[in-house]
């Protein structure tokens, strides 16, 4: 599971990136990609942890990675663009991080703090890559058609998909929407189209706005976030007992950056089951949708090969009743067989014959 964090120059995506990971970047440093894994903060582990008291928490993690910024009107810009691209198509997920704050000592990506202009221009990059990459895909297909060949019935195939997704991108439209089917979206999977790829919309702002804003109008992206890039960061360098304190005195419930990490982690399509006992408690990502037995891989190969049942309790339903003993009295303990649909926060005992 891999997002990538995308931007113009001076939006504070960098800054943005060392919020959610923790991980700093040398200003200074050639320009390259800097990658990190992001632990996904959760109450739940946090309760559990503190009833079983285990030995090791675990939680869930995915791999963030900070795309240098580009000056997109710049041939250099352009040319740094096209050298990062193949890293921001094996991403699954693209956040994109735009400048709404003022400060001097920042000199704003062309003399301008815009938040929805710099949105739209970013978007309207994404789709010119992808509407280069289909044409170019296409011509190498009619090339390939004036040759004597078996697989012309599929190469006929893939170029009117490929032209249906070209109408698409020169409407400005995702091709999320020119994809109708799996077997569509399977033919072009390797592609890594990046319109295709869910965004989620970082609404950079000032310390004075950190709790007033609203998010930015970015009618493509499935999540927004609104938040001081800059207050972030000093609270991810925050020994963590220090932290509540220094949240408090700004007025925040909870970093901005926890709410960005969960927005990514529900975009990829992702959700925790969760188990439980005195050597761990641990959140196991899966995807929506996916079985008991499928879950049961996760842990290893052999729980899902051997599958017999799974003893499962909602965490709200563990809460409830204080403990495990209390859900079995109450009835809130399930067995389920190897079709059930995990729901997240499901905490489960995999029994199996191994």
């Amino acid at each position: 599971m891999k997002a990538a964090i995308i931007g113009l120059p001076q939006s504070g995506k960098s800054t943005v990136f060392t919020a959610a990971s923790g991980k700093t970047v040398d200003p200074y440093a050639p320009a390259e990609v800097q990658p990190a894994v992001v632990r996904v903060p959760d109450a739940r582990i946090d309760w559990l942890t503190e009833h079983c008291k285990p030995k090791k928490t675990i939680l869930a993690t995915f791999e963030l990675s900070d795309i240098p910024g580009c000056d997109l009107s710049d041939p250099k810009g352009r040319a740094d663009w096209r050298k990062f691209l193949p890293t921001v198509r094996q991403a699954e997920l693209l956040v994109v991080v735009v400048r709404d704050f003022e400060d001097p000592s920042i000199p704003a990506h062309k003399n301008r703090v815009d938040a929805q202009c710099d949105f739209d221009e970013v978007w309207s990059e994404l789709v010119f890559s992808d509407l280069e990459a289909v044409a170019n895909r296409i011509g190498k297909l009619e090339q390939s058609l004036k040759k004597p060949s078996k697989t012309h019935d599929a190469e006929k195939n893939e170029i009117t998909l490929l032209q249906r997704c070209q109408e698409a991108l020169e409407s400005e439209k995702p091709l999320a929407d020119a994809l109708q089917t799996e077997a569509d979206r399977a033919t072009l999977s390797s592609f890594g189209f990046l319109t295709e790829k869910p965004v989620v919309c970082v609404r950079n702002v000032g310390d004075d706005a950190a709790t007033t804003a609203g998010p930015l109008k970015a009618e493509h992206a499935v999540g927004h976030v609104v938040m001081s890039a800059s207050i972030e960061a000093d609270i991810a360098q925050l020994d963590p007992a220090d932290r509540p304190a220094f949240l408090a005195d700004l007025g925040i419930e909870s970093p901005a950056s926890d709410r960005l990490i969960q927005t990514c982690y529900e975009a990829l399509g992702l959700i925790s089951f969760l188990t439980m006992g005195p050597d761990e408690v641990r959140a196991w990502t899966i995807r929506k949708g996916n079985t008991a037995q499928e879950a049961a891989g996760k842990i290893h190969t052999d729980l899902s090969r051997g599958f017999i049942r799974a003893e499962t309790v909602a965490y709200d339903d563990l809460v409830a009743h204080g403990d495990m003993k209390g859900a079995k009295a109450a009835g809130k303990v399930r067995k389920e067989g190897k079709t059930y649909v995990v729901a997240d926060g499901d905490i489960m005992n995999i029994l199996a014959n191994t």
